[in-house]
């Protein structure tokens, strides 16, 4: 499944970064539990060389984290806000190491390109994938601001704040009226 080539990618990131080896050595023989949403778990252990390997299904986990469903999502978009919204139990120390490993450890990808293709390939592929990525990101933003001008706008499905606002403030002055005049209603009837 997914977990196979998840679990090498994550090792040959490791083996090329010795701090990050080094911060999960003291974990050797830990297990950790990651699962993302209601779906996919990984369960993996620690290596004396500070490494993953894949752990019993039995294999009773040192730290549970439960992601959102919307984990892949928020991992691309707004890595800050997933392990905000994870669900942490068992070692906090442990933990607090994977939560530093996935904010500090970056896959030099020209790097391991460049060992294929040269440095100058490498280079210009990784720039055009970056040109790539940002292109599909303004084609997401202009759909979903095209979406959403067309849904307020054209077929109003959804109602503007401005109009929300707008609509609020007239029931509160037809309040404020209403009040005014049960008020003249009531001093004419006494009178």
């Amino acid at each position: 499944m997914l977990a196979r080539p998840a679990l090498a990618l994550l090792n040959h990131l490791l083996a090329s970064e010795d701090w990050a080896r080094c911060k999960l050595v003291p974990f050797a023989g830990k297990t950790a539990r990651l699962q993302m949403g209601s779906g996919v778990v990984f369960l993996v252990s620690i290596t004396e060389e500070g490494l993953l390997e894949s752990a019993d299904a039995d294999s009773r986990p040192t730290v549970s984290i439960v992601l959102p469903a919307d984990a892949p999502v928020r991992a691309l978009t707004d890595s800050a806000s997933l392990l905000s919204a994870a669900t942490i139990s068992g070692s906090a120390d442990l933990a607090e190491t994977l939560g530093f490993l996935y904010r500090n450890l970056r896959w030099d990808i020209e790097e391991d390109l460049s060992q294929v293709l040269g440095d100058v390939v490498a280079r210009r592929a990784v720039q055009l994938m970056g040109r790539l990525a940002r292109w599909q990101v303004a084609g997401a933003r202009n759909f979903a601001l095209s979406v959403t001008e067309y849904l307020t706008e054209e077929a109003p499905a959804i109602a503007r704040r401005q109009d929300i606002e707008r609509f609020c403030a007239e029931v509160d002055a037809l309040r404020d009226d209403l009040a005014r005049c049960e008020k003249r209603l009531e001093r004419v009837r006494l009178g």
